[in-house]
């Protein structure tokens, strides 16, 4: 497979748009573009951006997108989002590049719980669901956006004072009324092929969830078997293609109900992505009709997520002059951030210059670390010698522990200076 595949990726800042980030940026095969409506984390993360791409109810997306990809020379688009999976996946023949998704049929399915549950209730659990608000005769009750996901616009309901409230605010038919569930919830991510085969089809536990999105995830262990059945009715059922996946509820019975079923990866897939199978990836390849293969690792994983930090700045150098001691290394370690930024020199064609005080035999001490060739220079001064004198270039940045070191090149040399805790600011 010699061609690499230019992906546009829309809208790319959303928690599933930075996954499949995550998920193909080290493929050789895969060149990632990626696309934004507004400005948003994307903007960081994305090398190659694209902002300003009309909002998915635009009566112009489709032409806008069809014109973006003949001008980029995109071979395949990977959306993100429900609704943007649906629409681009119906008007896949005039875009004029594969949609990295399930068939049309399914995706309009998937976009609507209301049509998700209907579509289901013969075949599995579903949740109950009260029609109108005379129907219901057991409080609380739980309400969500038919068209949506996470826990976005959620609201409980423990009387029909409550009930009342929210709906004085709200548009009844854009919002579905159901049985308030109580237990474990679960997410069962699954991969299924070109062929129909479901792959794969692992369940994990939402330990912890902020804003409707699983922040600590860890395989299920117990009850495998179910998790599977269940995945293989909802495969026969409907035309699934790549990542996919459902969410399950507990009841008051202890009995596994339907919550959700999505025509693309998790956000918090990634769990799975740890132990070697990358949802994204194999979505992309079975999308070019490539046969795919799995190797799941076998060992215990668990998943925690917090936010991300990424920045942009605007300095340009073409040198970078680094300290050894309480810098590059800490208490007899590798500063593994820095080792990182210095790499990412190195593919930039930066000069980079040790300029330490270190005591010993600096290239055996180097050497000790496996660190002998990085440097395109060393400059070993005295301790007693200020750093800023043996600074000659101008475009330049200075990393060193020392705030009386930094200080001095500051103010003697008028360059940028960095000290460890700063270096995620440069990656």
């Amino acid at each position: 497979m010699k061609k690499k595949y230019r992906i546009l990726v829309f809208p790319c800042g959303s928690e599933i748009g930075l996954e499949v980030n995550r998920s193909l940026r080290y493929s050789a095969h895969i060149e990632l573009i990626g696309g934004n409506s507004i400005d948003d984390h994307g903007k960081f993360v994305y090398e190659n951006y694209i902002p300003n791409i009309p909002f998915i109810n635009s009566s112009n997306i489709i032409q806008y997108l069809k014109n973006l990809v003949n001008e980029n020379q995109i071979d395949a688009i990977y959306p993100t989002m429900d609704k943007v999976i649906w629409k681009l996946k119906s008007n896949e023949d005039e875009l004029g590049c594969k949609v990295i998704s399930s068939p049309p049929e399914t995706t309009e399915i998937c976009l609507s719980k209301n049509e998700t549950y209907k579509f289901f209730q013969n075949k599995i659990k579903v949740p109950k669901v009260y029609n109108s608000l005379e129907d219901i005769d057991n409080y609380p009750v739980f309400i969500k956006p038919d068209v949506g996901y996470g826990a976005r616009n959620i609201f409980i309901a423990e009387d029909v004072k409550e009930l009342d409230y929210f709906f004085n605010k709200k548009e009844k038919k854009d919002y579905i009324i159901t049985e308030y569930l109580t237990g474990d919830e679960f997410t069962v991510d699954c991969f299924t092929d070109k062929y129909g085969k479901l792959r794969f089809a692992h369940a994990r536990k939402r330990n912890r969830i902020k804003d409707g999105i699983s922040v600590n995830t860890s395989p299920v262990e117990v009850e495998i078997k179910l998790f599977s059945e269940i995945a293989e009715v909802i495969n026969a059922s409907l035309k699934l293609r790549g990542a996919w996946f459902f969410q399950l509820k507990k009841n008051i019975n202890d009995e596994l109900v339907l919550l959700e079923v999505a025509a693309r990866l998790g956000g918090s897939s990634a769990l799975f992505r740890g132990v070697g199978v990358n949802f994204a990836l194999l979505s992309v390849f079975d999308a070019f009709d490539i046969d795919v293969e799995l190797i799941e690792n076998n060992y215990r994983i668990e998943l925690d997520r917090s936010f991300d930090v990424k920045y942009k700045m605007d300095i340009t150098y073409s040198t970078v002059y680094v300290d050894f001691d309480d810098c590059l290394i800490i208490d007899g370690k590798v500063n593994y951030d820095l080792i990182a930024f210095l790499y990412k020199s190195l593919n930039e064609g930066k000069n980079m210059i040790l300029l330490t005080k270190h005591e010993n035999n600096i290239e055996g001490t180097l050497n000790k670390y496996r660190l002998g060739s990085i440097f395109d220079e060393i400059i070993i001064i005295s301790k007693n010698e200020e750093k800023s004198n043996y600074i000659s270039i101008r475009d330049s940045i200075f990393i060193d522990d020392s705030f009386i070191e930094r200080k001095n090149v500051s103010k003697n040399k008028n360059i940028p200076v960095f000290a460890p805790d700063m270096i995620e600011s440069l990656l």
